[in-house]
Parts: C-alpha cells; structure tokens; sequence
C-alpha cells in the first residue's frame, strides 16, 4: 500500500476530523479569493473610470452642484439633466490651453420601455468628442444615426430592438462593454438625435429652456494642451464662463480612490486576519492529532515504516485537505460573488468591474496553492513532534 491511498484511507475513516481540517481551509480560502476578486474588481473600476471621463476637466452649469450630484451620474447611475447655453462651448476653446471640447448634451428619461427604471440619455457630437466616441467604436464601426443609440450593458435591450423615450422610436444599433460604473446604466445618440428627444419631452412637460434660448447643452469635457497647467486652465475656464462651474476629473476621482483606497485596506487586513487564525487553528489541530494518534504511529513504526514516511504521510493528509477546502472555498467565494455582482456594486456604491476570466482562473488557482501550501506548512511542526515520538513509550501510555 503506498503513501497517497494510506492517507486516503486515514482521511476517510476519520471522517469528522476530516471535515474539520476542510472546513478551516475553506474559509482560509473564501476569504482570499474573494477578498482578492474584490480588491481587483474596486481597482478595475476606477481605471474604467480614468479612462471613460478621458478629460482634464468638465464644465457644468453651477446650477448643477445643487441640482444633481455630477460625479454619482458616473459613479452610481443617478439621472440627471441640467442645461446651460451651447455658445459656452465656444467661450471654452477662446480659453488659453484649452486643447479640444467636446459637449454633451443629458436627459433623464420618465421610463423607457426598456428599463424598469428611469435611464440617463447623453447626447454626444461624434466628430468633437473624444471620450464617449472611441468607447462606442469598440461595438459600432460607424457614427451614431438619426435615432440610433448605444446602451450601455446594463440596459435591458438588444441590438435590434426599438426602444422608446419619450414615445420617440430610437434603435438600439450597440451594447457597450461595462465599465463598472454608472455609465453602464445609459443610452448615448448623437446630438441631432437628442435634439428630436428634447422636443418630445418638451411635449411631456419636462422643460429644457433657459433664459438664452433653446440651443443648450449639459457639460463640455476639456482636453488641456501639453505644457499647461491643468489647474491654472481650470481657473481660467471659472472666470472667463458666467453661471458654469470647471471640475478638474481628477478631483472626482480622487475621493473615489481615497474611498476605494479603505475598502481595500479593510479587506486586506481582514484577508491577513484570517490567514494568520486558520494557520495558528491548523497548527494546533495537527498538534492535537499527533498526539491522539500516537499508538497508530506507534504501531506503523513497529511494522517497519520510517519517520520520513509518517511525516509525508501527515503532510500528505494535510495537502488533501487543503485541496478539497481550497476548491471548496473558492467556488463558494465565486457562487457569491458573480451572481451577486450588481447588489455589491450597489452596496459599496464605488465603481466595481469584475475581472476577466483569465484572471479569475488564474486568481483561483493560487488561492487552491496558497490553501494546499498553508496546510501543508502547518503540518511541519506535528511532523517534527512525530519523529520524537517513541514507539515502545506511545504503546505503553495507549494501553
């Protein structure tokens, strides 16, 4: 009989003991991987966000501080519509270091036939637009038509399908790749699209004027040139544009990654935590096992088995349990955490991208390592308490 079904065997007839060891690694490695695919996914979405905002700095109506918090549109989906003249897109390129602007024009929607809930419409002019414009050409290899729209991938709508807002029929032509930001949550066209939206809310009742007329628009996204200061075109953009407030992005993101920053602190402390009370657990439980099965031992020793080959046996045992609870715990974490991905999203109300499947599966399998090794490692020390033990001795005290 070798090493591999003799552990086997000792496993499976001490069944509890088993179940114990399996147990402790399991939750060893639930907490790693999913602490990790976690880690990972917060630090995913705020890279989609740096990406997605793709501008210096955002000019917004300062009615819309009040209004509607600008930075929760992006973060959690929250609609909004706030409106200021489009000749401010011209005052923006008047400014000193101003590089390109590209407007966009919002519109929260009553209840799209789409949705169960209300959606953010964005209105974009593809050919100065250089945020939104090359996230849609990833899914659509032309220009936004007349009454075409992309929906972002948490819109409940095909390629194909009509969808109406504001009783306007617009096809849906493109579904965007998820950002893991509020930004999945809406619908984009082009500007001529939403001026036809603008009308048939107007017909609702829900009123876009302002004192300066009807061409309006909701924020201009500013790409600052090379060699300027992005904080002295900033201030620029403040005093030269009357009733618009300039936000530089990376003051957005900054608390965004601050918040993130602590979660991640949290999760890794909670991570270590557990790593370090499973491993002091798996020690002392192997201690514990040692010397309850020190007549075994005894009696292996008799018939002819060496030290070396009891350690390995004990080690043996300790990986298969580290095994079977680091598969276990794994496919725990990730029966929570996929299908649930949208209720933690909206729980720690940060951006939150899953990570691809190759490093989910590369990530599962160090975790199913790490729990084998841990085990392992901790069986070391019993190993070395079984070298000392002595048969005749261990037989005497068993009788």
């Amino acid at each position: 009989m070798n090493i591999f079904s003799l552990a086997f065997k000792n496993l499976t007839r001490k069944g509890r003991r088993t179940a114990v060891l399996i147990l402790l690694t399991a939750f060893l490695s639930l907490a790693v991987f999913g602490g990790s695919v976690m880690i990972l996914s917060l630090q995913s979405g705020l890279n989609s966000l740096e990406a997605r905002l793709g501008a210096d700095i955002i000019l917004v109506p300062s009615q819309a501080q009040s209004k509607v918090s600008f930075q929760n549109m992006f973060l959690q989906g929250t609609t909004g519509a706030f409106y200021m003249d489009a000749s401010a897109l011209d005052k923006v390129m008047e400014v000193e270091g101003v590089e390109k602007a590209a407007p966009q024009t919002f519109l929260a929607s009553l209840k799209a036939d789409c949705c169960s809930i209300r959606i953010q419409v964005i209105g974009i002019d593809p050919e100065k637009d250089f945020t939104v414009q090359p996230w849609i050409a990833r899914s659509l290899s032309r220009e936004l038509g007349d009454m075409d729209v992309a929906v972002g991938c948490k819109v409940e709508a095909d390629v194909g399908e009509i969808i109406r807002i504001y009783d306007m029929r617009c096809k849906v032509v493109a579904r965007l790749e998820p950002t893991g930001t509020g930004l999945d949550t809406a619908v984009y066209c082009s500007m001529e699209t939403m001026a036809e939206l603008l009308r048939a809310a107007e017909e609702k009742g829900v009123s876009h004027k302002i004192e300066s007329g009807d061409d309006v628009i909701s924020a201009v996204y500013v790409k600052v040139r090379d060699g300027y200061d992005i904080d002295t075109v900033n201030s620029r953009l403040n005093g030269h544009i009357r009733k618009a407030t300039a936000v530089r992005t990376r003051s957005m993101i900054t608390g965004v990654s601050d918040s993130l920053a602590g979660v991640s602190r949290t999760i890794t402390v909670l991570i270590a935590a557990v790593w370090v009370l499973a491993f002091i657990i798996l020690l002392l439980s192997f201690a514990l096992i040692v010397r309850e099965r020190a007549r075994e031992f005894a009696v292996f020793r008799l018939a002819g088995a060496s030290v070396s080959m009891l350690g390995s046996m004990v080690m043996l045992e300790s990986a298969l349990c580290g095994l079977a609870g680091g598969l276990a715990g794994t496919g725990a974490a990730a029966l929570v955490l996929f299908p649930f991905s949208r209720l933690i999203e909206n729980a720690l109300n940060l951006p939150y991208l899953m990570p691809g499947l190759t490093q989910v599966l590369l990530l599962g399998v160090l975790t199913v390592v790490l729990s084998v090794a841990v085990s392992a490692l901790s069986s070391t020390m019993a190993a070395y308490r079984l070298s000392r033990v002595n048969p005749g001795t261990a037989l005497r005290e068993g009788n």
